[in-house]
């Protein structure tokens, strides 16, 4: 194969694999039952005026499958913390107990449940549709290339479709693990 091509199908499978692992980081936020630090990742709190990520202010820990604790390395972010995790809309109810904020994970109901499993499957498409994204950037790049035969396109636009169809099946297997963890009781 040229060169330039192998390059552009190297890097569209670069790019495919991004967009699973983007996707895997993404439904790592989307709760599923059991409390997990991640469930307050991205979180942000005004830190002396600016936005700074909770776990650069604090420890987040799980000492049990319904409990997180947060706790500020400033007691004078007790507030602003539990301010940050009200705003964020998570459904929490964080409590204060002077030294650590504490919040109990309520157990989801089969409406949130099925809640979850929508903003999944969204979270799902999206990094189908980059992939898709990289396939379509991929082969207008393949024709571009002017050094090669029309048949080595063609085959690597055929490799190009094969790493496309590869990953997207990737993604169905992601998605159907995680809505399995979402429903299991």
């Amino acid at each position: 194969m040229n060169e330039d091509l192998k390059f552009i199908v190297d890097t569209a499978k670069e790019a495919m694999d991004d967009a699973i692992v983007h996707l895997a980081k993404r439904l790592l936020t989307i709760r599923a039952g059991k409390a997990s630090p991640a469930m307050l990742q991205g979180l942000m709190v005004s830190y002396y005026g600016s936005p700074t990520p909770l776990s650069q202010v604090a420890n987040v820990n799980t000492p049990d499958g319904r409990t997180i604790t947060v706790q500020p390395w400033e007691k004078s972010l007790m507030q602003e913390i539990e301010k940050a995790i009200i705003n964020a809309n998570l459904g929490f109810n964080p409590m204060n107990n002077g030294e650590n904020i504490i919040i109990n994970v309520p157990p989801l109901t089969e409406e949130r449940r099925k809640d979850l499993v929508k903003q999944a499957r969204s979270e799902a498409e999206d990094s189908k549709v980059g992939v898709r994204n990289d396939r379509k950037n991929a082969n207008n790049d393949i024709k571009k290339v002017d050094d090669a035969s029309e048949d080595e396109k063609a085959n690597a636009e055929v490799d190009i479709q094969k790493l496309t169809d590869i990953h997207i099946k990737k993604i169905e297997e992601v998605l159907s693990k995680k809505e399995e963890e979402i429903m299991t009781v």
